[in-house]
């Protein structure tokens, strides 16, 4: 009986190639994943590099009045933010309302800026409940100031003064949390600022 050598050959010739072809594949699935994978790392380096830098500080007025200036110190490649919207943050006690009464709800307890600041109701678009001042752009090198003021007890807490009240946060820092946009990029950055004792005469 013959060999057909030539068919030998034939498949042989295809099965290697056959191999070569899904070889090629799977280097090509193997290089298209490592670009991938080093975009990404670069895209995370870029947007980290890219973090805003504030200088911000809180200087009071009086009659527990106080302006925020917010200032963006850079990077000087960041150019600018389209929004910068700032936030008080409460401080860290979970506050469930485990009774509640016709002059409390949950949502009183949640809106209430549980900390020693809040920004001014109605100063540059403050919601009523002093949570933060509408959205503002920013170039770097440029800032803005905003109004705040001492927080008062809420209405719920049985006459506490704003003395007892603003005393429960003596030594406890101002919170603040910065979103920051650039077209499709954001920042969320979260500051603390020191808290000024409490002067009921200033």
């Amino acid at each position: 009986m013959s060999i057909p050598w030539g068919d030998i050959a034939t498949f042989s010739t295809a099965a290697l190639s056959a191999v070569a072809a899904v070889g090629a594949w799977f280097a090509a699935h193997r290089s298209n994943k490592t670009a991938e994978a080093v975009a990404r790392i670069e895209r995370a380096r870029w947007h980290a590099d890219l973090t805003p830098q504030f200088d911000i500080e809180l200087t009071e007025t009086g009659s527990g009045q106080a302006l925020l200036n917010v200032h963006l110190n850079g990077p000087d490649a960041l150019r600018q933010l389209d929004s910068v919207a700032i936030t008080v943050g409460n401080d860290d006690m979970e506050r469930p309302l485990l009774h509640p009464a016709p002059n409390v709800t949950q949502a009183d307890i949640d809106a209430f800026v549980w900390g020693p600041f809040k920004f001014t109701h109605g100063a540059n678009g403050t919601d009523e409940h002093g949570r933060g001042p509408e959205p503002f752009p920013l170039d770097v090198g440029r800032g803005q100031r905003r109004a705040m003021q001492r927080t008062y007890p809420g209405h719920w807490m049985g006459g506490k003064t704003q003395g007892v009240w603003q005393g429960e946060y003596v030594g406890k820092p101002l919170r603040l949390v910065l979103t920051c946009r650039r077209g499709d990029e954001e920042w969320v950055i979260a500051r603390q600022l020191e808290n000024a004792p409490f002067d009921p005469q200033a």
